[in-house]
């Protein structure tokens, strides 16, 4: 089923995850035992991020050379595993930024022929942009890649002479209740969401936060300018005294202060503890307030998610 008619269907709370493939050269084994953790909650779908090329460093016997690699392949067949042998519905990611339009035309077909009728469309890191040749063209905003996604759900195709037979995709997107980095203000960054939302997006999957407030103030005010679709809740729990700096510095967001302090000053041994009370009080508030789907952003840890979900 698409991700729409699993929220519309659901008769309990949804749990949601997002996984990331392993490096390249890691072992996908590690990945699937994740994997096989997380089946035992029934998730609906389960998001696979992907990745762009960018520029490393690479030792050869002549020293040091910089080659265009991507660190993380494997989404496609990550998505294919998912989808055939754990039967679950799988949600790969799909960029702009890194990808010409020509590439996502084939990623996006390939998924479709593995049966996979779901996807979510970003923009991505703009410093993986690279430079595209006159022969071929990019989506510059994640609303360019919801129109391309929609096209194809039309049956157009970026060869203008050809009709072809049309894909299935339900489209998600990525809202921020504490406003994109990029974003004059949340106001403008709502009214950028919703241009995606009348492209064709049909469902919202938000960026992390850790104050509800958030949350049920950025529903509001996307439902004030016209926004209908479902917001799925994004949540990470936090599982050390490192994240307090980094996941505001990496995602833009904000901690409170409460959290702040508890963790600050608690024996590092015991941060996860932490972290993981205050995702359940997060789920449980939600849930009293009639969101019964939440989307876990477990990357490739899963106790603290264990953790969670056995108290709740």
């Amino acid at each position: 089923m698409n991700v729409v008619d699993h929220l519309k269907q659901a008769k309990s709370p949804l749990v949601s995850f997002e996984i990331i493939p392993p490096e390249r050269g890691g072992n996908i084994q590690d990945l699937l035992s994740v994997v096989e953790e997380l089946l035992r909650y029934r998730p609906p779908f389960i998001d696979v991020t992907s990745h762009a090329a960018e520029l490393i460093s690479v030792d050869t016997t002549d020293g040091a050379v910089q080659k265009t690699l991507r660190k993380r392949p494997g989404t496609l067949g990550l998505c294919a595993l998912l989808q055939h042998k754990y039967h679950v519905d799988t949600v790969p990611h799909v960029l702009c930024h890194g990808f010409t339009r020509e590439e996502t035309e084939d990623f996006l077909l390939e998924i479709s022929y593995l049966g996979i009728d779901n996807v979510l469309a970003l923009r991505g890191d703009s410093k993986y942009q690279k430079p595209i040749s006159a022969l071929k063209t990019t989506n510059t905003y994640a609303v360019d890649l919801v129109r391309q996604i929609k096209a194809l759900n039309e049956g157009n195709f970026l060869s203008t002479d050809l009709k072809g037979t049309s894909t299935h995709f339900s489209i998600g997107v990525a809202g921020y209740p504490e406003k994109h980095s990029e974003a004059a203000d949340l106001l403008t960054d709502i009214q950028h969401l919703k241009e995606k939302v009348d492209a064709g997006a049909s469902y919202i999957v938000t960026q992390m936060f850790f104050d509800n407030s958030h949350y049920f103030s950025f529903v509001q005010q996307c439902q004030a300018v016209g926004i209908s679709v479902p917001i799925i809740p994004g949540l990470k729990v936090l599982t050390s005294q490192k994240q307090l700096e980094n996941l505001p510095r990496s995602f833009a967001i904000s901690l409170p202060d409460e959290l702040r302090e508890e963790v600050r000053k608690a024996d590092p041994r015991y941060c996860a503890g932490i972290g993981v009370e205050w995702a359940v009080q997060q789920i449980k508030d939600l849930r009293s307030q009639g969101v019964l789907a939440v989307h876990l952003y477990v990357m490739q840890n899963v106790k603290p998610i264990h953790a969670v979900l056995e108290k709740l």
